[in-house]
């Protein structure tokens, strides 16, 4: 069946927006770059403490001749990645566990505030200790960070499900799994995927702060070296490629909700 004029338009004109949005993005950002660039050739900021994005891509360069970047970008992905599953795995069926057993919920609800709350680089020494100083460790402090968000975050999506809805199932003799995969699972779905997106972000500070504690591969432990060494060029290129990396999974989880609301 073919568009009406109007339906074209409208089309176009979202398309416009789009490609207008991006457009600014990128002048922004191109701005930015430049008068850093501008600041630190003039001198008007220190170029030794703020390095430059010039000095940023030389020293990236650097790090990918002679440190094995590339090798350190996938132990960090690789890392962030199992995080992220664990994290919405284990939060998933805790947060239907927590919904179908509500005493055990209230129970939970008080040791979930404060462990939510708890400063997790605390806990870092005694994770060392219990975990070993591998990437065991690092994969516990970024589930220490993912899991509790991810737990309350899904919980709270099941329990905003309508409950007029749920009495209709039940007036029809619906069991309790029914409902859940149902209704409450399928209500949910907006709740769940924006939980990816906070999860993913979570998993790789979580990942970083584990490195920064005990690592000797990753993105986080070219940061500490970079410190160590006093060379904070080598920090600031860390500290971009990582941004580089959140952006691009965050993309990959906005590219997946937009496919899954699709199909839904």
């Amino acid at each position: 069946m073919s568009m009406s004029n109007e339906q074209k338009n409208y089309l176009r004109k979202i398309k416009k927006n789009k490609l207008l949005i991006i457009g600014v993005q990128f002048i922004l950002v191109l701005f930015f770059l430049l008068v850093w660039q501008i600041c630190s050739d003039k001198k008007i900021i220190n170029p030794f403490i703020f390095s430059s994005p010039k000095r940023i891509i030389e020293t990236t360069i650097s790090l990918y001749q002679s440190y094995d970047l590339v090798a350190h970008i996938l132990t960090t992905l690789y890392e962030t990645v199992l995080a992220f599953g664990l994290g919405i795995g284990l939060g998933f069926v805790i947060a239907i566990l927590l919904y179908e057993f509500k005493v055990l919920a209230k129970i939970v609800d008080p040791f979930l505030t404060m462990l939510n709350s708890l400063p997790k680089v605390a806990l870092g020494p005694i994770i060392i200790i219990w975990a070993g100083a591998n990437m065991r460790a690092i994969i516990v402090m970024a589930l220490l960070i993912n899991l509790i968000i991810s737990i309350i975050t899904i919980y709270n999506g099941f329990l905003n499900t309508d409950a007029y809805k749920i009495k209709l199932l039940q007036s029809f003799g619906a069991s309790k799994l029914q409902i859940l995969t149902q209704l409450v699972i399928p209500a949910s779905y907006s709740t769940i995927i924006s939980s990816l997106k906070i999860n993913i972000s979570m998993s790789l500070i979580g990942v970083i702060m584990g490195e920064f504690l005990v690592s000797k591969k990753g993105i986080g432990y070219l940061i500490i070296y970079g410190t160590q060494v006093f060379n904070l060029h080598i920090v600031m290129s860390g500290i971009v490629i990582l941004i580089l990396i959140s952006f691009v999974l965050y993309q990959l989880i906005d590219k997946l909700e937009k496919k899954l609301l699709k199909e839904k």
